[in-house]
């Protein structure tokens, strides 16, 4: 039996696992050339591996990276910049989220969501050709770390990006023929191009469904710890719709009004890590706090820095009915912040503990994967 078992049974289990491996890469392969070829009407160019190669030569140049895999700067034969976003995840293996952000994407066509021009699949070799955006994503201008002159916005300039990223979510929400739900909003997915207009990115998470769904079906929470809405946590705060994306909106909007994280690590407690309640008392007081050479300064708050706080609040309430749609918040930004009521405090700065209650599996790029009900918990 021991020699029946290294002899035989060992190979076969090894030739079994083999077999169901390649039988695994087969299969995400088919499905994806599946997709494309049903795919009669698509925009986007199919490249080969090959001209992956030859636009990025050999991946020279470097812009970044995530949990996707690496980006790099390519060039089109008419000399058009491009950003070419290798996929090498094992999740985007799968072939399921490169199916959604070529389906998403593919089909969009507006001004504050960036451009598709491309993908390739190759066998297991996938990446997406997007135009070049020469100013990067949103998150280096903003965050109060980046101090230089050269990452320092203006408010009226803040509030034209908040203006360009609602009206990119709102086309996602109605425009489109299908109801897009994004998902991911961060200051990390809003790319900039040369004259700063603010373009939506990275699709993978988004989901497409009917317009006259009033709620969807998702069986795992989506999206990036800081900036998920309390109801993909539990449904005991409601259904899941497009008011996810608006609560994820008005987290970045309280960003760029603060420039400073939503999630502060060196934090020592709670009540000081929930950051939207630091933004309320603020808003209350109509004051904020300064530390200039060892000195508290208490300076009043800019009117169109406080319209960013109030609507980024009204954004974030816990109760996705307590919200506003997009379209409504675009009519307040473009309002004057007197019309504008107080918005109710942030629930959760009721609550002493808040990390310990979600039971999740985070990436490297914070992105969740799996995360459990705990309603009871929070109830």
């Amino acid at each position: 039996f021991a020699v029946l078992g290294r002899c035989v049974f060992a190979p076969l289990a090894i030739y079994v696992f083999l077999f169901h491996k390649l039988y695994q890469l087969i299969s995400s392969v088919d499905i994806v050339e599946k997709f494309l070829r049903n795919q009669q009407t698509l925009v986007p160019t199919r490249y080969s591996y090959t001209d992956i190669i030859a636009m990025t030569g050999h991946f020279k140049e470097k812009l970044g990276q995530g949990g996707f895999g690496s980006v790099f700067k390519g060039r089109l034969l008419w000399d058009r910049l491009v950003a070419i976003k290798m996929l090498t995840n094992s999740k985007y293996n799968t072939g399921e989220d490169f199916i959604n952000e070529v389906s998403t994407i593919g089909r969009i066509h507006h001004i504050n969501v960036v451009k598709l021009i491309g993908f390739c699949s190759d066998g297991m070799q996938r990446a997406l050709v997007y135009e070049y955006m020469p100013n990067g994503s949103l998150d280096k201008f903003i965050f109060s770390s980046n101090k230089g002159p050269n990452h320092k916005f203006s408010l009226d300039k803040l509030t034209d990006i908040a203006l360009g990223v609602a009206r990119g979510l709102d086309y996602l929400h109605k425009g489109c023929d299908m109801q897009i739900l994004y998902f991911d909003i961060k200051p990390h997915n809003i790319l900039l191009d040369h004259n700063f207009n603010p373009k939506l990115s990275d699709f993978g998470l988004a989901k497409l469904y009917p317009k006259n769904n009033s709620w969807v079906s998702l069986s795992v929470a989506r999206g990036t710890i800081g900036y998920i809405a309390p109801e993909l946590i539990s449904r005991s705060f409601g259904v899941i719709s497009h008011k996810c994306d608006v609560y994820s909106f008005g987290m970045l909007l309280l960003e760029m009004a603060g420039g400073r994280r939503n999630s502060d690590p060196r934090a020592e407690n709670t009540s000081q890590v929930y950051y939207p309640l630091w933004i309320y008392d603020k808003l209350i007081n109509n004051t904020i706090e300064h530390d200039t050479v060892q000195m508290d300064l208490r300076i009043a708050i800019n009117e169109k820095e406080k319209k960013l706080c109030m609507i980024g609040l009204w954004c974030i309430q816990i109760r996705p009915l307590d919200r506003p749609s997009m379209s409504k918040v675009i009519e307040m930004l473009e309002g004057d912040v007197s019309s504008l009521q107080m918005p109710p405090k942030p629930f959760f700065s009721e609550l002493t503990q808040i990390t310990p209650v979600v039971s999740y599996l985070k990436t490297d790029s914070g992105e969740i994967t799996m995360i459990s009900d705990a309603a009871d918990e929070i109830n």
